[in-house]
């Protein structure tokens, strides 16, 4: 059984548009201070001189472009390699460029992209660009929701600690919690936890397994399965300004992306969503994007606390807060925000 969206209501232009004037001010005052987050400013771009043919196919197969057997002409390499590009919102040419090759290199959720698509008329004005697994799956239980999650004591990080960990994951499910009438309550039994959470190495049983450092970092399965695994080569961290690896992963971007497969959400092509598959090294992505709240929404229903304006407030103050921010070009974070506000508008009138 699906539970639809529950139904928008309007809301006065004037709120509207004196919330709008408002943001404008806030951020009139910030133009010179703080440039917009941008994942790519954060490491350099990988080199793309030595990715041949061969490995582009098997990473297109890997993550459901193409058929792992693909010797018949039923799915060509331009047409596998369009989707590709089209799913994570890169120009559409069907070859191999420097944009398509600098994706196939980062760091990635090792979930397939290539997924079922929604296709009924979003609640929202909207372009949507959130996708399902297939058949839509998601907890069946009776709403508001209670879900249990665990720790697997025997498979941890040697980088954190326990406490850390513990920490990073409550903040994550706190995230999805606040848009959705579901709650994430821990325990100590992980056998009988709803979600499982653990840090594996290799082949670990589950049929797929990790590849070591950056490539694939984590994948979940489908609901009602609950299993969230994170690859255990990864050097996880909680603050860049502790941990100084050029290779360091920031675990409660990956949290919240994986928390979105326990619900039953696959990946956005909106690459400022939290779905967004991939995730460059020594940066973050630990707010929602509408574009996630809208999916996960139209899967469970609204949390009755939730707002348009508690999601802007957060993403705001995360964003002053975050210390991976860096000083620049005038107008960023006015951008930023501002254009935010402009598509919620739209979004709730």
């Amino acid at each position: 059984m699906y539970h639809n969206h529950h139904p928008c209501y309007r809301k006065p232009i004037t709120t509207i548009f004196s919330f709008f004037l408002l943001c404008i001010n806030l951020n009139l005052h910030n133009l010179q201070i703080i440039e917009a987050r941008n994942p790519s400013q954060f490491t350099t771009n990988p080199s793309t001189d030595d990715v041949s043919i061969p490995e582009i196919k098997r990473h297109l197969q890997q993550y459901g472009y193409l058929p792992q057997n693909n010797d018949s002409d039923d799915v060509s390499f331009g047409e596998a390699l369009a989707r590709y590009q089209k799913n994570l919102g890169l120009p559409i040419t069907g070859k191999p460029d420097s944009d398509t090759l600098s994706h196939i290199l980062l760091p990635r959720c090792g979930f397939p992209d290539d997924v079922e698509v929604e296709s009924k008329t979003p609640p929202f004005r909207t372009r949507k660009k959130y996708v399902y697994f297939p058949g839509r799956p998601r907890w069946s239980k009776d709403l508001p929701l209670n879900l249990t999650y665990a720790f697997s004591q025997e498979n941890l990080t040697p980088y954190l600690t326990p406490s850390e960990i513990r920490r990073v994951f409550g903040l994550a499910f706190a995230k999805w919690a606040s848009v959705i009438p579901v709650s994430f309550i821990e325990t100590e039994d992980y056998v009988d936890a709803d979600i499982k959470i653990g840090f594996f190495a290799g082949d670990h049983g589950d049929g797929e397994p990790f590849d070591g450092v950056l490539g694939v970092l984590a994948h979940t399965f489908s609901p009602e399965n609950g299993r969230l695994h994170l690859d255990k080569a990864e050097t996880w961290a909680v603050d860049f300004h502790e941990e100084k690896s050029t290779v360091a992963v920031d675990l409660e971007s990956v949290a919240v992306h994986e928390i979105g497969h326990v619900l039953g959400l696959g990946h956005s092509s909106v690459k400022d969503a939290a779905m967004y598959p991939t995730l460059k090294p020594r940066s973050k992505k630990v707010n929602l994007n509408m574009d996630d709240v809208v999916g996960v929404q139209s899967l469970y229903g609204t949390n009755p606390n939730f707002t348009i304006s508690s999601l802007l407030a957060s993403e705001t103050s995360t964003n002053l807060a975050d210390g991976s921010m860096i000083r620049g070009s005038e107008g960023g974070i006015f951008y930023s925000t501002l254009t935010t506000v402009m598509a919620l508008s739209f979004l709730i009138w």
